[in-house]
């Protein structure tokens, strides 16, 4: 059985059939919703259910609670309909012309770039053209059938290769494995590209970029896909770590200022050790963000890191910084220390 959905304040249309999520009806049809992770567990895809029944399926109880539930919300990657639908999307694009493939791919180098970040290069398929929009990321596929999810860290422009930055998680059976014994030459399998998170080339505001951690690497791409093709919005990224060994690409991010025109980099530390014996910004980088530019009405913040922390920069920007909510674009990622993922 299918159902008609409605997608508010655009009013585009799709038909979703009951025994698939919403998120995989939209984007067989090619309407391109925010999503991510695909399992309910970002909330890039959480949005409100203006009218209808859904059917909720598994999620993480964190990312998507009671409370939210009560309010309407639901994760559109893991909730397929049970009735006609009205849900407020407010950030709708019809998706391109770019396929996404399964391909094969070599380990052409690995870098470690911190004690916890490695950053792995793969070599494309000769023979297979790969595209990709600065900000997307790809699946690696599991022998077992399970995915991993990693975003490209480098520019699409010219791109032969992939750089993922991969952050090893405690009993991580895929970090381990890229930490412990993956080598040169290997082969793997990946999907992609996939995600929603790009850059908004058509708007003439002001970009703020706004990465914890590992999710600098769809940032990376973005701002040198900005550098290649000329952009001259002026752009300033926030990147916030714990300490300075966090901000494990400090010198390619400085140099960024020289090369790209209205570019400004601040690096915020959370808990710095005396031996990092830092004297720059300190506690959370939306905090630094919103000390900076008390009124963003007139700008658009992309964020990338983990769940709680672009829920906690979505409410402060929107509620305490004018920032318009359809000006807030978003990849969130969260990690699993069993066993079975990571």
């Amino acid at each position: 059985m299918s159902f008609q959905v409605t997608l508010q304040p655009s009013g585009l249309q799709f038909e979703a059939a009951s025994d698939e999520t919403i998120l995989a009806s939209a984007l067989a049809t090619g309407l391109l919703l925010p999503y991510s992770c695909r399992d309910g567990a970002c909330g890039v895809c959480k949005s409100r259910i203006l009218s209808g029944q859904v059917e909720q399926g598994r999620h993480s109880e964190s990312t998507l609670t009671e409370a939210d539930r009560a309010d309407g919300l639901a994760l559109l990657c893991c909730a397929s309909p049970r009735s006609d639908l009205v849900i407020e999307v407010r950030q709708v694009s019809r998706a391109g012309d770019i396929p996404v493939k399964k391909l094969p791919c070599r380990v052409q180098k690995l870098t470690r770039a911190s004690s916890d970040v490695i950053v792995l290069e793969i070599k494309l398929p000769a023979s297979e053209k790969f595209q990709f929009v600065a900000g997307q990321y790809i699946d690696f596929l599991l022998a077992d059938g399970k995915r991993r999810s990693f975003s490209i860290a480098n520019a699409p422009t010219g791109a032969d290769y992939l750089e993922l930055h991969i952050r090893q998680v405690p009993g991580g059976r895929f970090t381990t494995h890229v930490f412990e014994k993956l080598k040169e030459k290997d082969i793997l399998r990946f999907e992609g590209p996939l995600g929603s998170f790009r850059l908004h080339d058509d708007s003439t505001r002001p970009i703020v970029l706004l990465a914890g951690g590992t999710g600098f690497a769809p940032i990376k791409s973005i701002v040198e896909h900005a550098i290649a093709t000329g952009l001259t919005r002026p752009m300033t990224l926030y990147w916030g770590s714990r300490d300075l060994a966090g901000l494990y690409q400090f010198d390619i991010v400085r140099g960024w200022e020289d090369r790209l025109p209205g570019f400004r980099f601040v690096p915020v530390l959370s808990d710095a050790p005396a031996s990092d014996a830092w004297t720059g910004r300190s506690g959370l980088a939306h905090h630094a963000l919103m000390a900076d530019l008390p009124d963003l009405s007139g700008h658009e913040v992309y964020a990338c890191g983990s769940p709680a922390m672009i829920d906690a920069a979505r409410a402060d920007l929107t509620q305490r910084c004018g920032l318009a909510p359809e000006a807030f674009f978003a990849d969130a990622f969260s990690y699993s220390n069993d066993a079975g993922a990571a």
